[in-house]
C-alpha cells in the first residue's frame, strides 16, 4: 500500500498522540494499585476493571458508527488482539507496578519497540538481519542488566522485585503481540473497531472477573483518579489514535514514535508520584533507546508475498 505525504504526516501526529496517552499508563497504573506499604486496587481489578469500562464505551461507539461484523477470518486474529492487550499487558503491569516505580518500569518497557518489530517481521514472514537481532538482544540484556542492578538495591525482597521485572517483560511480549495482530487487522478493517470489537469479546470474561476482584476497603481518590485514566485513555482512545496511525503512515514509519515512550514516562512519573530521575536509570534508558533506534534502521527482508504487508 502506498502512503501519500499528507497521510504518513497524519499518521506520525496520531501516532505520537497515542504515544503520549499511552506514555501515562504506568504513572496512573502505579497511583491506582499503590505500593507494598498502602495498597490500593488490586492488579486484577485494574487489568479487567479498566476493559470493561472501554467495552461498553466500546459497544456504544461501535452501534453508533454501525459497525459491521468482523469476517469470519478476522475472529481468531481479534482474540489474539485481545489476548495482548486487553489482558496480557494491562494484568501483568497492574500487578507489577505495585513493587516497582513507573520510571523502573519505563526503563523495561524501552524495549517494546523492537518486541513489536520482531513479533512483526514473524507476523509477515519477514526476515530481519543478523543485525537487528544483535540490536534486540543487546537491547534485552541492558534491560535485564538494570533489573538485577535495582533489585539489588530495592528495600522490598529481592523475590517480589525480581518477580515483577519478570511480569514487566512477559508484559510487553504481551503488548507486542497485540500491536503487530492489531496494526495487521487496522489495513482492511476501520481502525478503531480494531480494538472496540477486541474489547467486546473479552466481556465474558473480564467482566465477571472485574466483579469479583471489585475493592471492598476504602481507597483513596487519586486511586479512582489513575483507574478512570487507563480505562478511558490508555485502554480506548489512546488506540483509537495508535492504530488509526499505524494505518494513515504505515507500521514501520509510525512505530518510530516509540522510542520516546520511556522518557515520557519518566517525565511524567516526576509531578504525578513525586519520583526522581537518577542518573543510572536515565542511563540505562538513553542506551536502551539508542539500541531500539539502530534495530529499527536495520535491514528486514521480506518474502515477495510478504512485501506488502511490509509497507503497510
Amino acid at each position: 500500500m502506498n502512503h501519500t505525504p499528507h497521510q504518513i504526516n497524519q499518521g506520525l501526529w496520531l501516532g505520537l498522540l497515542g504515544i503520549v496517552i499511552f506514555s501515562v499508563t504506568l504513572p496512573m497504573t502505579r497511583l491506582a494499585v499503590g505500593t507494598p506499604d498502602a495498597p490500593q486496587m488490586s492488579g486484577v481489578f485494574i487489568a479487567m476493571g479498566r476493559a470493561v469500562v472501554a467495552a461498553a464505551l466500546s459497544a456504544a461507539f461501535l452501534l453508533a458508527t454501525r459497525a459491521p461484523l468482523p469476517s469470519r477470518t478476522d475472529w481468531r486474529a481479534l482474540a489474539i488482539t485481545a489476548g495482548g492487550v486487553v489482558f496480557g499487558f494491562p494484568l501483568l503491569t497492574s500487578v507489577a507496578m505495585r513493587y516497582v516505580q513507573a520510571m523502573h518500569a519505563s526503563v523495561i518497557v524501552g524495549v517494546l519497540p523492537l518486541a513489536t518489530a520482531a513479533v512483526g517481521a514473524l507476523l509477515h514472514r519477514q526476515r530481519p538481519s543478523s543485525g537487528f537481532w544483535l540490536c534486540a538482544a543487546l537491547g534485552t540484556a541492558l534491560v535485564v542488566a538494570f533489573a538485577m542492578l535495582r533489585s539489588g538495591n530495592a528495600s522490598a525482597s529481592a523475590l517480589s522485585i525480581n518477580a515483577a521485572d519478570a511480569l514487566l517483560l512477559a508484559a510487553m511480549l504481551c503488548a507486542a503481540v497485540g500491536y503487530a495482530w492489531g496494526g495487521r487487522l487496522s489495513q482492511h478493517m476501520r481502525a478503531e473497531h480494531v480494538i472496540c470489537w477486541a474489547l467486546v469479546i473479552s466481556l465474558p470474561l473480564s467482566l465477571p472477573l472485574t466483579l469479583v476482584a471489585w475493592p471492598t476497603a476504602p481507597l483513596n481518590a487519586s486511586a479512582w483518579w489513575g483507574f478512570a485514566y487507563v480505562a478511558v485513555f490508555s485502554m480506548w482512545l489512546g488506540f483509537f489514535a495508535w492504530y488509526r496511525g499505524l494505518a494513515l503512515g504505515g507500521t514501520v514509519r509510525v512505530s518510530q514514535v516509540q522510542l520516546v515512550q520511556p522518557f515520557l514516562s519518566m517525565l511524567f512519573a516526576v509531578p504525578l508520584l513525586g519520583e526522581r530521575l537518577d542518573v543510572v536509570t536515565a542511563g540505562f534508558g538513553l542506551a536502551v533507546i539508542a539500541t531500539v533506534f539502530v534495530g529499527k534502521k536495520m535491514p528486514v527482508n521480506a518474502a515477495p508475498m510478504a512485501k506488502l504487508a511490509l509497507e503497510a
